[in-house]
């Protein structure tokens, strides 16, 4: 449904703050949602990651601790200096950064003819600009996304052409292979600690308490259900003459409580990376109720969720760094992964790729994703949707032939009458199925009557609140007034439905697939036989 944009009055904060915990996740705006009753306003979904990232960030500002970004191009020496002997196993997981070389291009005679023959005759001048162009391109005087639009400005032809010229005469620049620089992406927050610390030395006096939470790359033989190859970290670092073990201890417990966590056991981690102390690497077990029973391997209750340890002075003797550093750092996926109950860090960082892992679906998502097609789009047609709704829930059970005014009045220009009509005899009104309502349940939809028979169904599937005589009456009142707006009569009948277009109900592919992929079923099938007929009076 199209609405005009200068309608919508702009939400404060207040609106949105209301609705949100009010449960409601929507704001409604004086006037519109009156206008255009099935319109209104969703409040933002966010993703949990970044949901996750965002308590984090709150819960080490209320601990005290102070935001920073630590480089994220890291140099191959700098792990050298960090893990020592160990180095090489960790640039084994790290990524190098390579850019293209730039070529040495020259620009022979038969270049020369291949050049005009695209761009046409553009003279000594010209060439000599080329020359000149791929000279400085070089250099690095011009950068490679420049090297076109600065041809053409220069040639005064088109973009395209130039393109098309340096693609035909300079095979170069497609056969040239990516060279590697002694630059990596950061794998470990820690290589961006010791560099930022080194720094801040010279004019940040101790204590210092900071944070960061952000990317780090790891290159992984295969990304699976709990890893990736690029994931958030969050970490922290504490600088102190004193610090210690316990420090470590009393952070990950003050950062973790605010997450629900409790009862908090720390064990040596046997990992014992080079550049912590050695005995002072700690891995951090946590509680969490929820977690009790769960289908997950933490059914127990208890979850790994965090490492610290001190960074060794020999490795803080590379960067000049004079005191004792602690060092907390968790992944963010991890933790996310326990607070919105995945299994698989896949489907929950990338949900559009879900199908390529496990793509679930609740019974509550389908059932939103089923809906009335064919509707009213007056306040008059409204009312005689609901009229022809009231008169087969009254008269519904009458034994034909029997016909029951359900509404008259005027639309558009002219007065009208509906009338719900069942001319064969020895039925009733409208057939068995007609009260028949749509739930999903256990990832089926279904077309079932509120019966002590379906009590099972509806009380732990989610029901649509769209009944057959709803969607039904829907599409005859879309049917008067187009009608009406035409000067005709109407007549608009059902009998046994098979599918669900046949009442007015349209699922979305989405769940058609999902459902259809599973092998479960669409069963709406069912007898409604009644007609509603509008007259011109």
């Amino acid at each position: 449904m199209k609405f005009n944009p200068d309608e919508i009055k702009e939400a404060t904060k207040k609106d949105f703050d209301a609705a949100w915990n009010d449960g409601k996740k929507f704001v409604s705006y004086p006037g519109i949602n009156e206008k255009y009753p099935r319109t209104f306003l969703k409040y933002g979904k966010p993703h949990p990651v970044f949901d996750t990232i965002q308590r984090l960030r709150e819960a080490y500002m209320k601990m005290g601790f102070e935001e920073f970004m630590n480089p994220i191009i890291v140099e191959d020496r700098d792990i050298h200096k960090q893990f020592g002997y160990e180095a090489l196993a960790v640039l084994d997981r790290c990524f190098y950064i390579g850019g293209l070389p730039r070529p040495n291009v020259g620009i022979s005679d038969e270049r020369i003819a291949d050049i005009k023959n695209i761009l046409g005759d553009i003279g000594e001048e010209g060439v000599e600009k080329i020359r000149l162009i791929l000279h400085s391109y070089k250099k690095g005087e011009i950068e490679g996304d420049d090297l076109v639009p600065e041809m053409a400005a220069g040639l005064k032809v088109a973009d395209s052409k130039v393109a098309v010229m340096i693609d035909h005469v300079f095979p170069e620049f497609r056969s040239l292979v990516p060279v590697s620089s002694q630059n990596t992406l950061r794998s470990h927050m820690t290589s961006g600690w010791f560099i930022s610390l080194s720094e801040m030395c010279d004019y940040r006096k101790i204590p210092l308490r900071l944070f960061s939470v952000d990317r780090v790359f790891r290159r992984e033989q295969a990304e699976d259900a709990t890893r990736l190859m690029a994931y958030y970290s969050a970490s922290c670092v504490m600088a102190d003459e004193n610090v210690s073990v316990e420090d470590g201890k009393a952070v990950a417990a003050g950062l973790l409580s605010q997450f629900g966590f409790s009862n908090f056991m720390f064990r040596p981690d046997e990992k014992r990376s080079k550049y912590y102390v050695p005995d002072t690497q700690t891995e951090v077990f946590a509680y969490h109720p929820k977690l009790v029973g769960s289908k997950t391997k933490y059914k127990d209750g208890w979850v790994e969720v965090a490492t610290f340890g001190i960074y060794s002075p020999s490795a803080l003797s590379q960067y000049n760094i004079p005191y004792p550093v602690m060092n907390l750092g968790m992944g963010v996926e991890r933790l996310a992964m326990i607070l919105h109950d995945s299994s698989d860090v896949r489907a929950l960082v990338y949900p559009q790729f879900q199908y390529k892992t496990n793509w679930v679906m609740s019974d509550s998502e389908i059932a939103s994703m089923i809906f009335v097609e064919d509707a009213p789009m007056t306040v008059t047609g409204n009312e005689i949707q609901g009229a022809i709704v009231r008169t087969c829930e009254q008269y519904g059970n009458t034994v034909s032939p029997c016909e029951f005014t359900a509404w008259e009045g005027q639309l558009f220009d002219n007065k009208i009458c509906v009338k719900v009509i069942e001319p064969e005899e020895n039925t009733k009104l409208c057939g068995p199925a007609a009260m028949n309502e749509i739930i999903s349940y256990r990832n089926d939809i279904l077309g079932l009557p509120r019966t002590s028979k379906w009590d099972e169904a509806f009380k732990n599937g989610v029901s649509t609140g769209i009944r057959y005589i709803d969607a039904f009456a829907a599409r005859c009142a879309k049917e008067i007034e187009d009608a009406a707006k035409n000067g005709s009569g109407s007549e608009t009948r059902i009998r046994i439905i098979k599918v669900p277009s046949e009442v007015n109900i349209k699922i979305d592919s989405i769940a058609s697939r999902y459902i259809t992929g599973l092998n479960k079923k669409i069963d709406t099938r069912g007898p409604v036989f009644t007609t509603v007929k509008m007259e011109i009076i």
